[in-house]
């Protein structure tokens, strides 16, 4: 490797950005998401710029730039756009042995600003030596569609339980099997899901556990829309990527159910009209069952869970036996098979109100209404 990746902490020191256009506006984004202090060398600035320093969240110094503005400099960004000045920039920093990037210019870049994949605290940093910048963008987006939302807020939940690990699980090896664990596991999930409360409450009874009893696991209701995988959430695919056991309907498609884990268990618990099934009370038991386990069960729908899916009365069963549950939804079929027809279900000029109705009810309850 030509460059060496590496985090360089900034928290609470001057980091210097030369020039007052857009490119340093650029750069100046970036550093927002830092704690450094950031300080703008630039007769004028622009609109954008102004207002940060109105708001004290940059520093702007009106004059042209000068040696001694990299006194105790962490970092300084040169982004003038004028050459000679991003090249003066460049020669004071290296000789003061300051890091400088200057842009579009890395011929006088000591470092390299590498696309960011922000999950605070967790960070990810793609480079190319800036031979592919186009590339780089690509890849950033894929791992972004890839890497939960929550994932950092995962990461601080671990941090505030990283003693009492300590002092409840006993040596190293222990503790790296614990951690292995802990994030591939349900409790994890909760965190991921939003549910730090119960994830917590979770956690705490794994520490006061006795007799080596599975901790709950966690049952997530997804639905998989009209049938084709490339409509699946994203959320969607990462639960079937993670799942232990999955109890998916018989009209999920073959080609979502490849996108399943691989060994994960799989149960058909499908009904079709004029077919018995396994029966609704026994899928709820089942779902209890294996989330009692300590499992991450999956149950995957057609369509929308919580339109004629009977999301609800499981999500109300799974609730009253105490078992964590979450719904991931997917596109109904009233919205998907219209849309692939190119047939709106609602038009400003044609269709003021959609009405989903069902075609049947409950044994016990009146028919609907013709």
């Amino acid at each position: 490797m030509d460059s060496f990746p590496i985090f360089i902490s900034v928290a609470g020191r001057r980091v210097v950005v030369v020039g007052g256009g857009e490119s340093a506006a650029r750069r100046v984004r970036l550093l927002l998401a830092t704690t450094a202090a950031i300080v703008v060398v630039a007769r004028e600035v622009d609109a954008e710029i102004a207002a940060l320093a109105r708001a004290g969240r940059v520093r702007h110094e009106p004059h042209d730039f000068s040696a001694a503005d990299l006194a105790d400099a962490a970092l300084v960004f040169a982004a003038s756009g004028d050459p000679a000045v991003d090249a003066e920039v460049s020669g004071a920093a290296q000789a003061a042995r300051v890091p400088v990037n200057v842009v579009d210019r890395p011929a006088l870049c000591s470092f390299n600003v590498p696309a960011i994949v922000d999950r605070d605290p967790i960070m990810v940093a793609i480079g190319s030596d800036g031979t592919a910048p186009v590339l780089v963008r690509g890849l950033r987006a894929r791992i972004e569609a890839l890497l939960p939302a929550r994932l950092g807020a995962l990461a601080r939940f671990a941090a505030r339980f990283r003693r009492a690990v300590q002092a409840v699980v006993q040596g190293p090896d222990a503790r790296r099997r614990f951690w292995e664990r802990f994030f591939d596991g349900p409790i994890a999930a909760r965190v991921l899901a939003g549910d730090e409360r119960g994830a917590a409450e979770a956690m705490l009874s794994t520490f006061n556990r006795q007799g080596g009893r599975a901790e709950p696991g966690i049952v997530t209701i997804v639905g998989t829309g009209p049938g084709d995988p490339d409509l699946l959430t994203v959320r969607a695919l990462r639960l079937m990527e993670q799942a232990d056991v999955v109890l998916h309907d018989d009209l999920v498609s073959p080609e979502i159910m490849a996108r399943v884990r691989r060994d994960a268990t799989r149960i058909d618990v499908g009904k079709r009209k004029g077919r018995a099934g396994i029966g609704q009370e026994a899928i709820n038991d089942l779902m209890v069952a294996e989330a009692r386990k300590g499992r991450r069960v999956l149950r995957l729908k057609s369509g929308d869970p919580f339109v004629f899916g009977r999301g609800g009365e499981e999500i109300e069963h799974l609730r009253r036996h105490g078992i964590a549950a979450v719904v991931v939804p997917g596109i109904t079929a009233a919205l998907g098979g219209l849309a692939a027809a190119g047939i709106p279900l609602t038009h400003r000029d044609h269709a003021a109100t959609a009405v989903l109705t069902t075609g049947h009810r409950r044994a016990d309850r009146p028919p609907v209404p013709g």
